[in-house]
């Protein structure tokens, strides 16, 4: 276990202009009276116009931020709408996540960490507005986008069109939430903090796959959000054909330049999602956005009649359990202000805050005055919002160029203006802000690893043993979103062969090849109980085709596909008609031929026997029979016991040494971890997974991890990490099928060999012992291992010394004479 420490101060600086900012923006906060408040339980009229939203009358500029109540536990909400006020946002934004509230028909949950009620209720104690984004479609990264998985089995059903039996579950389920806001008077006009709500969610991205129902779809949607009677405004974003009086809005990074504007001449300019990074999948690289640009995004859209922006996310939090969608990390939005565990993620929270006050001075102007743009130079102008005959002026002077500084002359006065920068100027005099000159300090998350958590900590293990023959046969594979039905993210498929002796390979080195064609997301393989090897699709590609060499016998076979998903899918036209699993099953390679088994009779399990019996429990455990911890492959569960590490830091897990699967604490299930799959930087997606502070007890918690993959697992001794499997340093390993053994080193190249298993030939730096080399430690040997730093492969005059190398081995197996 590692604590996750709040960071280290890397830099601190302080200028005029930032002590400027602060002066002036504490002033005003304190010369406003504010009746308006949102903690007030009075009513306010909330309404728009061309300019701005209204409560009771006043014109105001709104920050939010996107904080999703499911993606943190209850104890973590008041502390991050807390510094979400701190930094500047005087709103909160959540959807609602109709599969939580509903996953099964017509059963509810609206308690724990899905108290929708609570959260809003925060919000307001927290002196804030709040953004209801009630979907119910809201795809998010989350699991099915929102959508309960029983919603598909509904006949007749088309996700998201002009279709009678999705609207009227769409219709019973937001007319319920509806309710349940305005039971407990939150909804502003009874003095609550909802002043909007959204329904549908980017819906012109498929509207068009849908033609004319897609178009009625819109209408009828519009129509009975309106029809709830809330009183406050709806918006639609990414809508260009919201149905009048329905708001629509945009999502995307720059929307400054690039939303085309409301479609009604009455309608406000309003921004539902400013991207603070990007979501990541398994397999992705690390995403970033700089906290410049994003000043500089919120400070244009301000300029260009913007007045309301929600950064998507402000906290993103964690995916926990299996909520996320196909392929989507266990951790969101890591790179917000607020980083997965709630800490302030600086220089990107402090910058924003100083852009929300330095926008904030230039509030009169930008409500009471009138715009006009001045060219100032090539790329460089300057937008300027003026009251004629009064003082009352704000600027906000641009440059557009890239690469270049440039000084701009404006009203008399220069200006320095770095490259792709705003300045802002609230008198059309002082400079308060620049969005590429950061004046807040910078930090880093520190991890380390905590000494009581792990303190003499033992590991055991239960093998997930293969189903002989679990029933529920059909002639062909299921398919697997309809087979699971969302409850475990595993289902087998079993089968047996019969395989006379005529029918296998005569030559004793070619083995016939069972070939999977899946349409996703992966599979493990096992043929008569052992473990022999798996493969997955992408985010960008679900389907795959698996492929392995496999030892069949003569008489009865047994086939067993362990598939698993990753999440069900959360975007797009026909959802419910989206498909995986396992699509064709064939053996090449046999004397008779290639022998298709698709049709051969299918038996089914859904989720494992661990899942079934809880194994992941207190009271589930006893139920199998551990056995000391060492390394494994194919479907393994693990436990132990830990004490919660010391201080009151956030906690995370760190999988380093595992494959692919998920970790449950205390019964809990904190998501998914995949460390195999490695981004093209060659490391894992995520490696820390957040165990929140409030699913530990002072001692004896218990972790279990089901594992899919093989394993090196590490055990504590003394409070240090000690391997398992003790010869863990880099090397090469060959294993022969069956009885075979080594007899011939055909190929052996340490250095830069290029080619393919057959035609593989030295580059230009090579070691001429690594034949040698390998004959040592592999001829005459089943399976052998070569360690990478063997001296005799460290020549000190070898040619390239500096290189780092590649160890390519081609070997012949065959039977011992």
């Amino acid at each position: 276990m590692v604590q996750v420490e709040p960071g280290r101060i890397l830099l601190i600086t302080f200028l005029s202009t930032l002590l400027i900012t602060s002066s002036i923006a504490q002033k005003e906060e304190e010369e406003e009276v504010d009746p308006d408040s949102p903690e007030s339980t009075t009513p306010k009229e909330v309404t728009y116009d061309s300019r701005s939203l209204l409560v009771n009358g006043k014109r105001m500029l709104f920050f939010s931020g996107s904080i999703h109540y499911p993606r943190s536990p209850p104890d973590a909400w008041p502390d991050l709408i807390r510094k979400a006020k701190m930094g500047g946002l005087n709103m909160v934004e959540t959807y609602v996540f109709w599969n939580v509230h509903e996953p099964v028909q017509g059963k509810y949950n609206f308690e724990g960490e899905y108290d929708l009620v609570k959260f809003i209720k925060l919000i307001q104690q927290h002196k804030m507005f709040a953004m209801l984004r009630v979907g119910p479609f809201v795809q998010g990264e989350w699991n099915h986008g929102g959508l309960p998985y029983w919603l598909r089995e509904v006949p007749n059903i088309i996700f998201r069109c002009d279709n009678e039996p999705f609207k009227m579950h769409m219709k019973k389920f937001v007319t319920l939430v509806i309710e349940k806001m305005k039971q407990a008077k939150l909804f502003a006009p009874q003095g609550g903090p909802i002043i909007v709500s959204q329904i549908e969610n980017e819906y012109n991205t498929i509207q068009l796959a849908f033609r004319e129902r897609g178009d009625s779809y819109v209408q009828w949607a519009a129509k009975m959000a309106l029809s709830l009677d809330t009183k406050v405004p709806w918006i639609m974003c990414k809508q260009k054909d919201a149905p009048d009086p329905i708001i629509n809005t945009c999502n995307g990074r720059h929307c400054g330049d690039t939303f085309t504007g409301p479609n009604g001449p009455n309608k406000p300019f309003l921004w539902t999602e400013n991207w603070t990074a990007q979501f990541r999948v398994f397999g992705d690289p690390p995403s970033q956005r700089s906290a410049e640009d994003l000043a500089f995004s919120i400070i244009r859209f301000c300029s260009k009649n913007g007045t309301l922006v929600n950064y998507y996310m402000y906290h993103g939090g964690t995916n926990f359990g299996r909520t996320s969608s196909s392929f989507t990390t266990t951790r969101y939005y890591d790179e917000a202000p607020l980083d997965e565990f709630g800490l302030i993620r600086e220089p990107k929270w402090g910058h924003l805050k100083d852009a929300h006050r330095a926008v904030n001075l230039c509030k009169r102007a930008l409500f009471s005055g009138s715009p006009f743009v001045q060219k100032l130079g090539p790329d460089q102008e300057a937008r300027v919002w003026e009251q004629p005959g009064t003082s009352l002026c704000s600027a906000f002077l641009t440059n557009n160029n890239t690469k270049k500084p440039q000084a701009l002359r404006f009203r008399g006065q220069d200006y320095q203006l770095p490259p792709r920068s705003i300045s802002i100027l609230p008198d059309c005099k002082t400079e308060v802000f620049n969005s590429q000159m950061i004046t807040t300090h910078h930090n880093s998350r520190n991890i380390v690893r905590s000494i009581a958590a792990n303190k003499n900590f033992n590991w055991e293990m239960y093998r997930e043993v293969v189903p002989d023959d679990p029933g529920n046969k059909l002639n062909e594979p299921r398919e697997l979103y309809e087979l699971t039905k969302d409850t475990s993210d595993y289902a087998w498929y079993i089968t047996k062969l019969d395989l006379g002796r005529r029918d296998l390979p005569m030559k004793n080195e070619i083995l016939p090849v069972l070939r999977v064609a899946s349409l996703g997301h992966g599979l493990h393989c096992y043929v008569n109980g052992k473990y022999i090897g798996s493969a997955h699709g992408s985010k960008v590609e679900k389907s795959f085709v698996f492929q392995k060499p496999v030892e069949f016998q003569a008489g009865s076979n047994q086939i067993a596909l362990l598939g698993f998903l990753v999440g069900l899918p959360d975007s797009g036209a026909y959802m419910e008609k989206r498909y995986a699993g396992p699509r064709s099953i064939t053996i090449l390679g046999l004397n008779t031929g290639t022998l298709d088994i698709t049709l051969n009779t299918w038996s089914h399990q859904v989720g494992l026997d661990g899942e079934k019996n809880q194994i992941y429990t207190q009271n589930g455990f006893p139920k199998v029979q551990w056995v000391k911890g060492g390394p494994s492959e194919g479907v393994t569960w693990y436990k132990g016991y830990f004490d919660a590490p010391e201080g009151d830091n956030p906690v995370a897990v760190k999988m380093t040494g595992m494959g692919k699967g998920m970790v449950y604490i205390n019964g809990r299930n904190i998501g998914r971890y995949w460390m195999s799959y490695l981004s093209p930087l060659k490391r894992p997606t995520q490696s820390e997974y957040h165990i929140p502070r409030s699913y530990l007890q002072p001692t004896m918690n218990l972790i279990v991890i089901v594992e899919d993959e093989k394993v090196r697992l590490f055990e504590g001794k003394g409070g240090k990490l000690v391997a398992l499997e003790k010869d863990l340093k880099p090397r090469v390993e060959l294993a022969c099928p069956g009885q075979k053994q080594i007899v011939a080193v055909e190929f052996a190249s340490f250095g830069d060999p290029f080619g393919a298993c057959g035609h593989y030939v030295e580059g230009n730096c090579t070691s001429p012992v690594a034949k040698k080399v390998v004959e040592k430690f592999c001829l005459g040997k089943p399976s052998c291992k070569i360690p990478l730093d063997t001296p005799d492969l460290h020549n000190k005059n070898e040619a390239c010394p500096e290189m780092k190398k590649t160890f390519a081995i081609q070997a012949k197996c065959a039977f011992k004479a």
